[in-house]
């Protein structure tokens, strides 16, 4: 296999992976709160990363890499994976899977929005525009195809959504400028933020029994989600000769997520959820594309 043909793979796991994640957090939450499930996938998600730096031969460099980065870690992983996964899990107890993970792909346009006062950049006219579209999805998947009459399924949960993308967003804005090596700093935020979601969970009343079924559904999110598949991802944007080409798969997971929504949750999908949400990948796209007029072309 030549490395782009390793990129394809890689990037295509990733996306299957990231395509499962959505059913796997609605059934985990059947039987973990929000927080419960936030802990023990944080739990398993650690355990992965630091297989991967074992495997990597690095992990006696964790200490120092500690003892260096100590507060950025923290800063960074107070806000992923707590308060981030908190609130994405939030959404995901109060909305239907399909609705919630929907919402969730508007991160990117939101990345966009904060750039302006968080990096001081200009809003291009097709960012304008393509935020115009991505929201009226989101607006049509709230109030499940009435947004005129703005009666929403669930306003607690439409909000925990779009909140998590602001967070999802903001952590990436302000990881950009992060010197620390990527499956070394995932590390690092992990270890730091399992003492903050320990706290959380005393403070909550939710250190208590928990079915296995929780457990093995948190180990599955946290291995999968919250570790592993982010190497791959990183191991296939290191091999391509082209970072568009592997990012665009990303828009092969929602259809794929809604595939698995339908059969293993039994979620009808709604005509609203698909009108939604080809509004919002649709959205992305007109972010994305270059367009006379609105964005030159990039060489």
């Amino acid at each position: 296999m030549t490395s782009q043909h390793k990129a394809y793979a890689f990037g295509l796991s990733a996306v299957l992976a990231w395509s499962t994640v959505a059913s796997a957090f609605k059934l985990s939450l059947a039987h973990l709160s929000p927080a419960q499930l936030v802990l023990y996938a944080s739990v398993f998600s650690l355990l992965s990363l630091l297989t991967i730096l074992g495997w990597q031969g690095r992990l006696a460099t964790l200490p120092a890499a500690l003892r260096q980065h100590w507060r950025r870690s923290a800063i960074l992983g107070a806000v992923n994976p707590f308060a981030y996964y908190l609130i994405l899990f939030q959404a995901y107890d109060l909305l239907p899977a399909q609705e919630a993970q929907a919402i969730n792909y508007t991160w990117a346009l939101t990345m966009t929005l904060l750039a302006v006062p968080v990096l001081g950049q200009k809003l291009k006219l097709q960012d304008s525009l393509a935020a115009l579209v991505c929201y009226s999805g989101v607006l049509t998947i709230a109030t499940r195809g009435a947004p005129l009459a703005l009666n929403f399924s669930n306003l607690a949960g439409v909000g925990f959504a779009l909140l998590s993308t602001v967070l999802w967003a903001g952590y990436w804005l302000f990881n950009a400028k992060d010197e620390r090596e990527p499956v070394m700093g995932l590390t690092l935020n992990f270890l730091l933020s399992l003492p903050l979601t320990l706290i959380w969970c005393a403070a909550t009343g939710e250190l208590t029994p928990v079915a296995w079924q929780g457990i093995a559904g948190a180990a599955y999110v946290g291995a999968l989600e919250m570790g592993f598949t982010f190497v791959l991802w990183l191991s296939a944007m290191k091999l391509t000769s082209s970072t568009a080409r592997i990012a665009n798969l990303i828009f092969l997971s929602p259809m794929l997520s809604l595939v698995l929504i339908s059969t293993l949750l039994g979620e009808p999908i709604l005509p609203s959820t698909l009108t939604g949400l080809g509004l919002i990948l649709g959205g992305l796209l007109l972010q994305k594309l270059p367009i006379p007029g609105l964005r030159p072309a990039r060489a």
